[in-house]
Parts: C-alpha cells; structure tokens; sequence
C-alpha cells in the first residue's frame, strides 16, 4: 500500500494543508520548529488511530480550534484508493474512519498501510524498561501474522483473572483453591505468546544483522529473545507459577511469565542498552525498524511506511548515504531534517523534495524555487532558517 496525500485541518501548527508523498522516498526540511514532525505525526495519527507523540490526543488540536482532522489517501495493492480518516476532538472524543465508514480501531482494519516510525525518544526502545521492548514485539507479531493478535489478548485476560483472584486471596477474601485452573489457563496462551515472540525474532535477527553491518555498526550484532521462562510446554510453565504461589500471595501479582519478557541487541555479546553509545544505539533501532520492513515485505508483500524524523543530523555522511540507500531500495518512506544538504536532491530519481517554511508546505520545482502549497497558522511559523547549515531539527 502507498500513501498518495495526506490532509490536515486544524492539526498541531497546521490551519489547513495538504501533501502529496512520492511513492518511494519523500524528503521533508524546514527549521526548527517549523512543523516537520508535525507532518509525521499526522501521517502516524490517520494511518493507525494514535498518536507517535503523545498519550493526550487533545494536544495535537490547534490552539483556537475544537476540533482536528487527518486525513490520507492509500492507494492498495490492487488499485483501488481507500481513505482513512481521523478527527480529535477537545472534549477527548475521537472518531475514524475508512471510505467514510466509522471504526473501533484503524489498527484492526486491513484496508489501512502498515506504519514503522523512528523518532529520537524512541531510543527507549534499546535504553528503556523491557516493557517497551515487550510491547513492540508484540506489535510485530500483530504485523507479521494477523491472526495471532488474539493471543496476546487471551494471555492479557488470564493475567487480569489471575492478578485479581491473587489479590482476593490476599486480603483473606479467597482461597488459593482455583489458583491451578488460572495456572494452566495462564500457561497454555503465555507457551503460545512465547512461540510467537520467539518465531518473530528468529525471522528478524538475520535481517537486523545483515543491516546494522550494511549501516556500519561495528561487531557481532544479534537480536535475541530473552523469555522469562525456559518451559517448552504449558505443563512446564503451569508447575513453575505453582512453585511461585506464596511470592505472588505476598505480592498480590504474578511476578512470572511471558509478562515479564524481553529482547535485547547485542554487540560483541554485550547489551547495546548498557554498553552501546548514543550513535550505536540509534543505528541498532534503525536496523530493527528495516529488518522488520524487510520480513514484512517477504511475509505480506507489503513493507510498512518508513517515518523518519530527525535521523540524520547524528549519523555521519557515509552513514546517511547507506541509510538513504537501504530506504530507496523496498517501500515508502519519509524523512524529515532541519539542514537540506543531509537531504539527497530533488533532481534524484524516486525522490520527493518538501519544504516546511512560515507556516506553509512547499514543493521544489525542477530548477525553480519551492511553491507554496498549503498555508499553515502564521504567528506559529518559525522564521527563516538564516544558517540552515547549522539548523538541528527540533526532538
């Protein structure tokens, strides 16, 4: 699926606007400030439901307004055009849409364009809680094999039913009586989860080794599955929650199972999350995000859209070039930066050449200065860029 346009009402620093993306690479500069991740974050919001940015939807409404839109236009794989919709509402109210039909969830929906995006924040995903790391796993496991969604939901249930008699027994309230019925319910979707995690990274690890190599990061890298439990069987995992009954008494949870999972990349055998440096870690997440657009291009023949905001100011020239070039090579993508000069040409063949200037999108004409395309909210607009060899773009 390609993303052909988006359109924005009321959205961030945007009065109104409207994009057309390249089928390939779409470039994006501007100074700071003047709303180039404003455009990521939009083109995140319509195509998935949520926010890349925050947890509080109503901050993404324009100071003034009640309400946003985002809007895009998804070509599909078969020709036909499908239009995903999103409105935010300052009440907290939220509504989407797919060919002007309400949904529960755009994420559910296979009429919508899978979505990997790299923000700087997002390093949490190599330096954070193995929750973080947990949570995007499972989303890959969702990408690669839709059908396997519902294990992490039946998992999540048992987990609730479990927590909860455990906090019964607790306060005196019950008995440990039906725990082992909540132990073998627990360990026949959490063998099933691990599967699944397990199977996703072993599809991944060549990909991501294969790619942190071609970005330069030095080493032996590997992607591995760390399970907090080391049964082959639901019978395995079920005695092991049993032998921990009095600890998740006294806790009140469950302190064991796939719950408790992660993942780490590895260079030399040692954790990038403690070892790694800013640089390293930064080109370990871009590899994970192109390994996974990679077995998602092999598994669903359709690779997701790449969103990359920031990510070449602190890559090096030689690696922004091997970066640009893997991008180029498979799927759509679009990279935002505050200096022009990261950025390759327009005159370049697959590329898209924006502009984010005085509260306006612009587009580059061959040999002709940018034209304005779509008006912005002026008195939010960053002036300008006097340097814009210098310019860094905004996290």
């Amino acid at each position: 699926m390609v993303v052909t346009r988006l359109a924005l009402r009321d959205f961030r620093s945007y009065q109104t606007a409207e994009v057309q993306l390249g089928p390939a690479l779409t470039v994006v500069h501007g100074c700071n400030g003047a709303g180039k991740t404003n455009l990521v974050e939009a083109l995140y919001l319509a195509c998935t439901g949520r926010s890349c940015r925050t947890s509080n939807e109503r901050e993404a409404i324009r100071f003034g307004a009640k309400v946003a839109r985002v809007e895009v236009d998804v070509e599909g794989t078969e020709g036909g055009v499908h239009k995903l919709a999103v409105s935010l509402e300052t009440s907290g109210s939220k509504q989407a849409r797919i060919d002007g039909r309400p949904v529960d969830r755009l994420l559910d929906e296979p009429d919508r364009p899978l979505v990997a995006v790299f923000m700087p924040d997002r390093l949490a995903l190599v330096k954070g809680a193995p929750s973080v790391r947990r949570a995007h796993l499972d989303q890959v496991v969702a990408a690669l094999w839709p059908a396997r969604t519902q294990t992490r939901r039946s998992y999540a249930r048992a987990l609730t039913q479990r927590n909860a008699l455990l906090g019964r027994v607790r306060a005196g309230l019950a008995s440990t009586a039906s725990l082992p019925a909540w132990d073998a319910e627990l360990a026949r979707h959490g063998l099933a989860l691990m599967g699944d995690r397990a199977a996703a990274i072993e599809g991944l690890a060549p990909d991501f080794a294969a790619t942190a190599a071609e970005l330069g990061l030095e080493g032996e890298v590997a992607l591995v599955y760390r399970p907090r439990s080391k049964a082959a069987i639901p019978a395995e995992l079920a005695a092991e929650l049993a032998e921990r009954t009095t600890g998740d008494v006294e806790r009140g949870y469950t302190g064991h199972g796939p719950h408790r999972d992660d993942m780490a990349m590895l260079r030399g055998g040692r954790e990038l999350r403690t070892y790694g440096s800013q640089g390293q870690q930064r080109l370990a997440l871009l590899s994970l995000l192109l390994a996974e657009r990679a077995a998602l291009a092999r598994l669903r023949d359709t690779p997701p859209l790449m969103l990359l905001d920031d990510v070449l100011s602190e890559l090096d020239p030689e690696r922004r070039v091997r970066l640009l070039a893997l991008l180029r090579e498979g799927g759509q993508a679009v990279v935002t930066a505050a200096d022009p000069s990261l950025l390759p040409s327009h005159e370049e063949q697959g590329v898209t050449r924006l502009a984010v200037a005085q509260g306006a999108v612009l587009v580059a004409g061959e040999g002709s200065e940018p034209e304005r395309l779509s008006a912005g909210t002026p008195e939010m607009a960053s002036p300008p860029c006097d340097r814009p060899g210098e310019a860094r773009a905004a996290a």
